[in-house]
């Protein structure tokens, strides 16, 4: 019986090794040096709070995590609405579309929109024959948006496609029946059902966008660096580990303390629901 039983648990000894190796161990490592480097004590976050500069970039880190966040969600959901109604042609295509971003690098997607948003590039020139423009697209916040918008939107439509696909259509067709206004009975009926692949796509979108790195850095400029620009700069420009690791601490306890926020309020809301 004891064989039988540690035969699953072994199954999962090598997933664990790798997740202690490239996550724990890197994790605990930058704890440390954030506590130790250059001497122990909390001087590395007396300095990261004593800051003014620092709490510019912080702040801008969340703020644009919140409009990729936004805006992806403004795109997506339609998207994935779209792909419940579609027929099965069409949602094969859309699904397609969703898709072939993960096929292609990260660095040669950045890369294109570095073309497309230049001042010269194919947006301006579009925008352009029409009487618009030019904008500055590249090297600013709108251009990182734009940038990381296109490619976290599939984390978004994923989510809500999968929570879209299994509500019942029929109730639609049954608050509009009793007299409800079709958009009054989408809001009231099928968006609230929708709220777990919302609150799914968003959480992830948000997480990601805040630790983008390379985005930020082709699309936009340094006076408007994020937070893990600055990561980089300290360890890898001035070799200040220390000062790193307590940057990436107070992101990743900010980022703990959103979802914790998050989910105590996604369960008092659900009691209410029950309620």
């Amino acid at each position: 019986m004891k064989e039988r039983t540690a035969g699953p648990a072994l199954l999962i000894l090598p997933a664990l090794i790798a997740l202690g190796v490239f996550f724990l161990y890197p994790l605990l490592s930058m704890l440390v040096s954030a506590f130790t480097d250059p001497e122990p004590g909390l001087g590395n976050f007396a300095w990261f709070f004593g800051e003014q500069a620092n709490m510019q970039v912080l702040g801008r880190t969340f703020s644009t995590a919140f409009w990729v966040t936004l805006v992806a969600l403004a795109l997506s959901y339609p998207y994935a609405y779209a792909m419940t109604i579609a027929g099965p042609r069409a949602k094969a295509v859309l699904t397609l579309l969703v898709l072939v971003p993960f096929w292609t690098s990260l660095m040669v997607r950045t890369f294109a929109w570095v073309i497309l948003l230049q001042d010269t590039g194919v947006i301006n020139k579009a925008l352009g024959a029409i009487g618009m423009g030019p904008f500055s697209l590249i090297r600013t916040q709108t251009g990182v948006v734009i940038g990381m918008v296109q490619l976290l939107m599939p984390f978004m439509v994923l989510p809500l496609y999968a929570v879209m696909s299994g509500i019942d259509r029929r109730l639609l067709s049954a608050a509009t029946s009793l007299g409800a206004h079709p958009v009054k009975a989408f809001l009231q009926v099928y968006v609230p059902q929708s709220l777990p692949g919302v609150s799914a796509g968003c959480l992830t979108v948000f997480i990601s966008a805040l630790g983008f790195y390379v985005t930020p850095a082709l699309l936009g400029s340094p006076t408007d660096a994020l937070i893990s620009q600055q990561i980089f700069t300290q360890v890898n420009g001035l070799l200040k580990w220390g000062r790193g690791g307590a940057m990436g601490v107070v992101l990743l306890g900010l980022t703990l303390a959103m979802i914790a926020l998050l989910a105590v309020t996604l369960r008092r809301t659900g009691r209410k629901v029950t309620g």
